[in-house]
């Protein structure tokens, strides 16, 4: 009797929950079609135009606004008041300190509460790795290091600190996650994306939605997510910054789009578009992809705003429209709703001659407005555009530091460990050395207090760079020379006398970090002057661990067997350096695994879910050689799997597939290990993968600890884009693997 009432009384608590979220969200519909009928129509375009912060500062030049940053009053009531202007995005070329930012939102939407019709000012940022643009805030690994934790509820939490510190500032709109799929290394994001494996990156994506949403929209501590950058931005054929793709159908549809599908599944409010252009059509101008797809198929109801000037891109670079005029019809009737100007009003005027000329309808201008301002709505701006900034006790502070460490710690990959090089005792006697080994830029990447992220007068004092966080475990055992640059050798026969007095060598590497365009490279090998460090240093027959600094998989093929141990660091941010030395000296036990495929020659790029075809030519070297593989990581412990089970051998379609094993810590220290769930479809009627990634879960072990872990996979987990570009799972045979366990099982 007790079961049937709570289960009566739970049944009344959601139905009332769901009859609260649709009177809520009807309400809201209701307030915004009465805001949208007393709007004119330059008010509704002034909407759906997002201008630079840099537009509003003092100062002549856009790019390099006068020091200290200040507003120019006179350019923020020109824009707000009398432009209409509903979204500022960005910051200068420097951050602003906690205090200027809350001044300068605060004066903004001041500002456009002197409008006609009081209308918020929704402001958007790219802190895709912490308070980015802010002095002083907490900033933690990239999303490719954040991959590399393989742990999506600490994601959760790192999203949860950003969204903090991004409402701190009075900002409630995150660029962010990149949801772009990581599998060419050649593109210059790679680094911002969740790695190469879909089903990683969906999962990774879906944390971090749910991090800076909350679930609870509206409230002071959450942010609006935007999912970017749709679609098949990640894959130029060239590898530079928003060139051509060209991506099938099929391809499209099983690798590009699912993470898309469950970012909207979990209501992430807003969307960008991809810079570039997927077989000749640029994506700021495909209706099929940006209304047929996007809105019919994939039900995704809320705003989608352009990239960094894109609408006149289509003109100036694309060449599909023969002004900017022409360029700004074929973007708003594909589906765009606002336009990342960032510097002037001719979009306002062009879009305002298009619309009285019957180019573009009033219903399509009214669409755009509608999703703008229910945005707006469910971040609570016209109730609270500024929040109440002595809420925010947390920002920066040691919990925030602390989470930021574990990131790092969790990201970091052991690639490398002969005769138990690693790790060094705090009496060990070190040399560290290497470009990468002094400055905080090197751990931290582009979009860190800069949108290069290169400006080492930025970093905290302090925080330690790798050689700083060395010296504070080791003290005077660590000495430290500047052997090299990126590029250039330095003082060797320094090095030389100084690695004659140590017991090991520590050599850090890495590449010259950039994003977009100013990111392109030509290949991924490192200059030449690190290898030949790396080789004169191990004629010394000392051993030499090597560290990258680096967001992309880098080729060392020649230098790997020189090196006795090797760690990669992705970008792992400010608490970086304490991270690596805490690992080094063996105070935190490495659990990073590889989010993408490290490669082993630097023109061939081959992924994990490969074909069979890419390992099995008779006579032929196999295509897929990699230096190390997706899902690859040491341990200074060890791992035993066994009695891999299954609940059943014959499935149908609509059965779950449950397993379970024994994972064993069968060494003597304490440590976390990913468990990964392989499964592959043995034969298809499209060729399939060797194998796909569809499960996986981290766990901690103490030292001769045993747990049993269980997945539930449904089995139309397992279906594929068919010939007809349709999902669909069909019957056969399947084998599941994990670590070296493995079963067969068919499905009827």
């Amino acid at each position: 009797m007790k079961r049937v009432l709570s289960f009566s009384i739970l049944l009344v608590v959601l139905c009332v929950m769901i009859s609260t979220n649709y009177k809520t969200e009807n309400s809201l519909e209701q307030k915004v079609d009465n805001l949208i009928q007393q709007m004119t129509l330059e008010e509704k375009i002034g909407q759906m135009t997002q201008i630079s912060i840099n537009y509003l500062l003092e100062g002549s030049e856009l790019y390099k606004p006068a020091l200290p940053y200040k507003l120019n009053l006179d350019s923020v009531h020109k824009t707000i008041v009398d432009k209409k202007v509903g979204s500022i995005f960005g910051c200068a070329r420097g951050p602003f300190t906690l205090k200027q930012w809350q001044s300068f939102t605060t004066q903004i939407q001041d500002c456009a509460q002197k409008t006609r019709l009081q209308i918020p000012v929704i402001y958007g940022v790219d802190a895709i790795h912490g308070g980015t643009f802010v002095s002083g805030s907490t900033i933690f690994p990239q999303q490719i290091g954040l991959a590399a934790t393989w742990n999506p509820e600490l994601v959760k939490t790192l999203a949860n600190v950003a969204a903090y510190e991004c409402r701190a500032t009075g900002v409630p709109w995150n660029f962010s996650p990149v949801l772009d799929m990581g599998r060419n290394p050649l593109w210059s994001r790679f680094f911002e994306t969740f790695g190469e494996d879909v089903y990683l990156a969906r999962a990774m994506g879906n944390a971090t939605i749910d991090g800076y949403q909350g679930g609870i929209l509206p409230d002071q501590h959450h942010v609006s997510a935007c999912m970017k950058h749709f679609v098949g931005y990640s894959v130029p054929l060239s590898g530079k910054d928003r060139t051509q793709a060209w991506i099938d159908e099929r391809m499209l549809r099983e690798y590009f789009l699912p993470t898309f599908q469950d970012a909207i599944n979990a209501n992430a409010l807003t969307l960008m578009v991809n810079s570039g252009e997927i077989n000749g059509i640029p994506v700021h101008a495909n209706k099929y992809l940006l209304t047929d797809v996007l809105r019919d198929e994939l039900g995704f109801k809320g705003l989608v705003v352009t990239d960094f000037k894109d609408i006149i891109l289509l003109h100036k670079s694309h060449h599909v429209a023969a002004s900017y005029k022409e360029a700004v019809k074929l973007a708003i009737n594909a589906g765009i709703d606002m336009s990342m100007v960032p510097y002037d009003f001719d979009f306002q005027k062009y879009l305002l001659e298009l619309v009285n000329e019957g180019a573009v309808s009033m219903s399509r201008i009214n669409e755009s407005v509608r999703r703008i301002l229910l945005t707006k709505f469910k971040l609570n701006l016209f109730e609270k555009p500024i929040p109440d900034f002595t809420k925010y006790p947390k920002f920066a502070g040691e919990e925030f530091t602390k989470l930021s460490l574990q990131g790092a710690r969790e990201s970091i990959t052991l690639l490398k460990n002969e005769q138990l090089t690693l790790p060094f005792s705090s009496d060990k006697k070190l040399l560290v050395c290497g470009p990468t080994s002094d400055e905080m830029k090197f751990l931290n990447g582009p979009w860190t207090y800069s949108w290069q992220g290169d400006k080492e007068m930025y970093f905290p004092d302090a925080k330690h760079s790798i050689k700083e966080a060395m010296q504070f475990i080791g003290g005077e055992n660590v000495k430290w020379l500047k052997t090299a640059n990126l590029s250039t050798m330095l003082n060797f026969e320094k090095a030389e006398e100084l690695a004659s007095e140590v017991d090991a060598i520590v050599v850090c590497i890495g590449e010259q970090h950039g994003v977009e365009e100013k990111g392109n490279i030509n290949n991924y090998l490192l200059p030449n002057v690190q290898y030949e460090l790396v080789k004169k240093l191990s004629k010394l027959n000392k051993p030499i661990v090597l560290v990258i600094n680096s967001g992309r998989p880098q080729i060392i093929t020649e230098i790997e067997p020189f090196c006795d141990a090797i760690l990669t660091c992705y970008l792992p941010g400010n608490e970086g350096g304490d991270a690596l030395a805490q690992i080094l000296y063996g105070q935190v036990n490495p659990s990073g695994k590889l989010p993408f495929t490290w490669h082993k020659y630097p023109h061939t790029i081959s992924l994990y879910d490969h074909k069979y075809t890419d390992c099995n030519i008779e006579g032929e070297e196999a295509p897929y050689q990699p230096l190390y593989e997706f899902g690859y990581g040491l341990s200074y412990t060890t791992f035993e799997y066994s009695g891999l089970k299954l609940n059943q051998s014959n499935f149908s379609h609509d059965d779950t597939l449950e397993v379970e094993i024994s994972v064993k810590n069968s060494g003597d220290k304490d440590g976390k290990e990913v468990v990964r769930v392989f499964i592959s479809d043995i034969y298809a009627s499209i060729t399939p993968p060797l194998k796909r990634l569809r499960a996986f879960r981290k766990i901690y072990l103490k030292a001769g600890q045993t747990k049993l872990v269980r997945f539930s996979i449904p089995l139309n987990d397992l279906a594929f884009v068919n010939a007809d570009n349709k999902w669909e799972l069909e019957s056969g045979d399947f084998s599941i693997l994990i670590d070296h366990c493995n079963k067969t099982f068919s499905l009827k």
